[in-house]
């Protein structure tokens, strides 16, 4: 667990010698085991919140608890060890192979060389890159959403219990992000890591975190799960921060699996749209609208019907 307490981040204008606060009073706490996305508009201070936690920015005042311990007793450097950090830009060392670059904490650690190997071959394989495929090969020669991934691995390979993702699939392209976001999801699942993650996509946020946290000017507007949000806005901003179409974006976040109901007896199911339970309820309701059709049938992994989803369905979100 990550606990914020009367945290504050004050900068002077150097010009004009103005004091503003980046971060002002913020008391948040970062569930464990859970995804919480830090989210609002630019400017907001979810960045330097995020970098406050592992010391890349100091706090003016306030304390940073990590399971009950403060972390500016702790020296920087090693604090980072323990956290693991991915970003939107990557950061992986060019002259280094992938499996060089996912050893890399490990190896600073001094862990012994033939454990970390195993590990590398482990996280490489849990991200969906086939070790003897990737492991061996130079940032240059990845697509983006393959150099995600070993962000990803390289964050993991110490086995750090929180993990601070910042704009972690900002630059890839629509179908890549979609499909590295599904593939941290089920690596989380398994893990169960306290993650931190900042964004500015509000559909990110909401299919993503088990909780979002929104920002606004450096205070916290609202702190509670997607459905608190969408559904119970605690003011006019957050209100129009999400926009109308709120319940919209919700059900992006929700896999057609999840909203799934046993097909009724007689029911022609060969007649019906199909769509894959991966895929978002959002997209179910787009299918159902193209297709002028008031249920999908609703598919696993080996394409047998799971059952369908229809307008009752969608209403429980």
């Amino acid at each position: 667990m990550i606990e914020l307490q009367d945290l504050t981040k004050q900068y002077q204008n150097p010009q004009t010698g103005a004091e503003f606060y980046a971060v002002r009073h913020l008391d948040l706490t970062f569930p464990t085991g859970e995804i919480t996305a830090l989210l609002g508009p630019s400017g907001c201070g979810k960045t330097t919140t995020l970098r406050m936690i592992n010391r890349l920015s100091e706090p003016s005042s306030g304390r940073i608890l990590i399971d009950g311990e403060d972390v500016l007793s702790v020296r920087p450097e090693l604090l980072r060890r323990r956290i693991g950090y991915v970003i939107q830009q990557v950061g992986l060392f060019p002259h280094l192979t992938v499996a060089q670059n996912v050893a890399t904490v490990p190896d600073l650690l001094g862990q012994p060389k033939a454990q970390t190997a195993g590990r590398v071959r482990e996280l490489l394989s849990l991200v969906g890159l086939e070790p003897s495929e990737f492991a061996h090969k130079r940032p240059n020669e990845l697509s983006g959403g393959q150099a995600q991934r070993v962000g990803v691995a390289r964050a993991l390979a110490a086995d750090p219990p929180v993990l601070l993702m910042d704009e972690p699939f900002g630059a890839l392209d629509p179908l890549a992000r979609e499909k590295v976001q599904d593939a941290f999801l089920d690596i989380q699942r398994r893990l169960h890591k306290t993650v931190v993650m900042v964004t500015h996509d509000i559909d990110e946020a909401l299919r993503m975190g088990d909780r979002v946290a929104l920002m606004n000017a450096g205070e916290l507007a609202q702190f509670g799960t997607p459905d608190d949000l969408v559904r119970r806005p605690a003011s006019e901003f957050v209100r129009q921060f999400l926009g109308e179409d709120a319940l919209l974006r919700q059900l992006a976040g929700v896999p057609a699996s999840a909203l799934v109901l046993p097909a009724p007896a007689g029911l022609a199911l060969a007649d019906l749209p199909r769509i894959s339970g991966s895929l978002s309820a959002r997209s179910a309701l787009s299918l159902m609208l193209q297709e002028g059709h008031e249920q999908v049938a609703v598919t696993g992994e080996g394409g047998q019907v799971l059952g369908v989803l229809n307008w009752q369905a969608l209403e429980r979100v």
